[in-house]
């Protein structure tokens, strides 16, 4: 493969990782962190670690959704940014793959976490979390595809991640992670409701019934 080639290929897998959704992972990190520092509780190292896990997660559900949606014919005639398996740029299977290689980095991350805090449930969690994440758009029943999915991402990008992050650092839950959390599960589930508004045309010739369409 030649330079101009590789570079290519590395040009769609970032594009593919769709970089510009990262933030609403780094934000529910930074909102727990936030209530952990309130009560000057704030460990960094455990702060990165929930980050990792964050970001992992997001970049994997991306391909996740990638995938399963490109197989479907979902992303056939899609008019938002470049999708890798929709546009036949990348072979289906490798996506795949890397949506599970994230998962698994996801699942690395959270372990480390659970280590070093000794609170045993976030395992349960971080199962569950990942579990959510294929199949938003993934099985045979997605319930992506049935209109929930602003309903897991609140409970996933704002719930679960705030109070998950503040918990790791402080042993509890508290009334300000649980409102920060509300803030930004509503915010991550107004953004996504706002990117299917866009895609209502294809999603309902495809049968793709989300609470935009």
């Amino acid at each position: 493969m030649t330079k101009r080639a590789r570079q290519k290929q590395i040009s769609l897998w970032v594009e593919g990782a769709r970089l510009r959704t990262l933030p609403l992972a780094v934000a529910p990190i930074a909102v727990g962190s936030g209530a952990a520092a309130a009560i000057q509780m704030f460990q960094p190292a455990l702060a990165v670690l929930a980050l990792a896990v964050a970001l992992f997660l997001q970049i994997g559900v991306n391909y996740a959704n990638d995938y399963s949606d490109g197989i479907r014919g979902t992303d056939a005639k899609r008019v938002g940014p470049l999708r890798l398996t929709g546009s036949k740029s990348v072979r289906p299977q490798a996506v795949k793959n890397a949506a599970f290689i994230f998962f698994a980095l996801a699942a690395a991350a959270g372990i480390a976490l659970v280590v070093l805090t000794q609170i045993w449930w976030l395992l349960a969690v971080g199962a569950v979390a990942i579990l959510a994440a294929w199949f938003y758009t993934g099985g045979k029943n997605p319930y992506g595809y049935a209109g929930f999915g602003e309903l897991f991402v609140f409970v996933f990008f704002g719930l679960v991640a705030v109070i998950g992050t503040a918990a790791a650092q402080t042993g509890h839950i508290s009334w300000v992670a649980v409102l920060g959390g509300v803030t930004c599960g509503s915010l991550s589930s107004a953004i996504l409701v706002t990117n299917n508004l866009r895609d209502i045309p294809s999603d309902t010739e495809s049968g793709k019934r989300t609470l935009a369409v």
